[in-house]
């Protein structure tokens, strides 16, 4: 039986008091590995290669230290596959807009309050290793679907399956939550993928990033 291998993850905060909880939490994740804590994003970016990270967590405004997107490009340089997960107090998921469509995989947004939610900061972490784009829970929620919008065409049940794409649930992850066969879901997202018009069967195109970021795009901003 081969032993699926810890994620290497590093944790960029620069508030001492959140920057060790963080590292706390990570630490009761067995999936996880915390491999080093910085409270700037020069430091993280001066030791990206000797930590070797799959992913950074990263505060979206490091103060002094630097900014949270700005430092994850960066990293990005130096490790290409880096996922990257945005921590911030404020819903602007938006702001993942600002970077280029080619390396918006990997890339996720969380609040920092739902990092206290082990099982949202794992599906964080493991979706931007896994080059997808995860968005918090509460911004999926809340977040209103503009009128003229695509997504106005899906079914409520659809509606609720792109949601949980959103939020890094895997097929297996959606099949359960709602009580489905995990076919049932591919059939699902077969479908919504073909109402966004997107295209699901070509290997250069990563349909549950393009229907995450389809999501994204269709929502006004919250309040």
């Amino acid at each position: 039986m081969t032993v699926k291998k810890a994620l290497r993850v590093i944790v960029v905060e620069d508030e001492p008091l959140l920057r060790d909880l963080l590292v706390v939490s990570l630490e009761n994740i067995p999936s996880l590995s915390v491999v080093a804590s910085y409270g700037d994003g020069p430091s993280a970016v001066a030791r990206v290669t000797h930590d070797n990270p799959d992913v950074a967590l990263l505060d979206i405004n490091l103060g002094t230290g630097g900014n949270g997107i700005e430092t994850g490009l960066q990293l990005r340089k130096s490790q290409p596959l880096l996922g990257i997960v945005l921590l911030s107090n404020y819903a602007r998921p938006d702001l993942l807009s600002e970077l280029p469509r080619t390396s918006l995989p990997g890339w996720s947004y969380l609040l920092k309050k739902s990092v206290r939610d082990l099982a949202t900061l794992t599906r964080a972490i493991e979706g931007s290793a896994s080059n997808l784009v995860v968005l918090d829970p509460e911004l999926v929620r809340q977040s209103q679907t503009r009128r003229d919008s695509p997504l106005n065409h899906l079914t409520p049940r659809q509606s609720q399956i792109l949601a949980l794409v959103a939020q890094g649930y895997t097929n297996a992850a959606i099949a359960k939550t709602l009580f489905l066969s995990e076919k049932s879901v591919e059939n699902y997202l077969t479908t919504i993928y073909s109402t966004l018009h997107i295209e699901s069967s070509s290997p250069d195109q990563h349909a549950r990033v393009k229907a995450t970021l389809c999501f994204l795009s269709q929502k006004d901003e919250l309040p």
